[in-house]
């Protein structure tokens, strides 16, 4: 690359620098700040046992329809690393790196255990936090095909 063209290229990047502090710089107006503040507001509130929450004063409690499904749990909370396999994750449907770790855990049970507690570079329960031991074994039985 020659120096004309990284001169232009590194001066093309100070123009969209530029260009985004100004952007940035724009007042909102409060209309626009109460729905910018609703937008990125949290979800829900998390309590503690004992606690009682205001958002959920009066609610109804919400009736369990039973464990969620390998495949729900899967969609909800796995696709993101075992879709792609990041940081070696082993794939959905991938039987080779599923037996793989099933031969090294010594049976699927151990396998599932292994996930529960946290694996390699995957945090406990991967990401779904409220997710029972079954719909978690569910979710391993779904990606891996075993049984």
């Amino acid at each position: 690359m020659s120096r004309v063209t990284q001169l232009r290229t590194f001066m093309a990047l100070i123009g969209g620098l530029f260009s985004v502090m100004a952007f940035a710089a724009v007042e909102l107006d409060d209309t626009s700040r109460k729905e910018v503040y609703e937008r990125i507001a949290p979800v829900t509130k998390v309590c503690l046992q004992g606690e009682e929450c205001a958002s959920n004063l009066g609610a109804a409690p919400v009736a369990a329809s039973g464990p969620r499904s390998g495949e729900a749990v899967y969609g909800q909370f796995c696709t993101a690393c075992h879709s792609s396999g990041i940081l070696g994750a082993p794939k959905n449907g991938d039987s080779a790196a599923w037996n793989t770790r099933l031969t090294e855990a010594g049976s699927l049970d151990k396998v599932i255990s292994k996930a529960i507690v946290g694996f390699n570079s995957m945090p406990p329960r991967g990401t779904c936090g409220d997710c029972s031991d079954e719909e978690f074994g569910n979710a391993v039985k779904f990606m891996s095909g075993l049984k």
